[in-house]
């Protein structure tokens, strides 16, 4: 199978049966993010434990294949890993779409490798990286509030 084809296969089965996207009411840490380029929305919840582990996460909104599918494949990586490796990981995702990450570090990012070659599409960069993006602003101290205070609007950054 192509590279292209086990990508687009990867998308579809993300955009058809999400496997995070739902809703997620005793969430820890809720932020909203928004690609006002091309009207990308979501909203990030994690539930974390005492010590910063992400112990479940979901997402909401709408938007196009790639960041509904970036973001689904984002929660099965990071779920189940402490908040610094869930921000390693989105590092690793955002330097790997900026053609900066080394292979070794991409292969740490399993699934999400496929979106690598978004990077060769400068119109659908900032649709992949809205969830890792808001993984990383949901942990910033800022971004550390209750749910209700959290929900916030934010540009991606590329």
């Amino acid at each position: 199978m192509s590279n292209r084809s086990f990508y687009n296969e990867i998308l579809t089965e993300h955009n058809m049966h999400p496997d995070f996207k739902h809703p997620l009411p005793d969430a820890d840490l809720v932020l909203e993010g928004v690609n006002p380029t091309c009207g990308d929305d979501i909203f990030l919840r994690l539930k974390v434990d005492e010590n910063d582990t992400i112990i479940d996460g979901a997402y909401d909104g709408d938007g196009c294949a790639i960041s509904q599918a970036s973001a689904d494949i984002m929660l099965g990586l990071i779920v189940g890993r402490p908040r610094e490796e869930a921000l390693h990981l989105a590092d690793i995702f955002i330097r790997m779409i900026k053609k900066e990450a080394t292979d070794e570090e991409i292969e740490e990012l399993e699934e999400a490798s496929v979106l690598q070659d978004i990077s060769h599409m400068p119109s659908r960069v900032k649709c992949a990286v809205l969830g890792w993006h808001t993984l990383q602003e949901i942990f910033k101290p800022s971004g550390r509030k209750t749910a209700e205070e959290n929900a916030v609007r934010m540009r991606p950054r590329n």
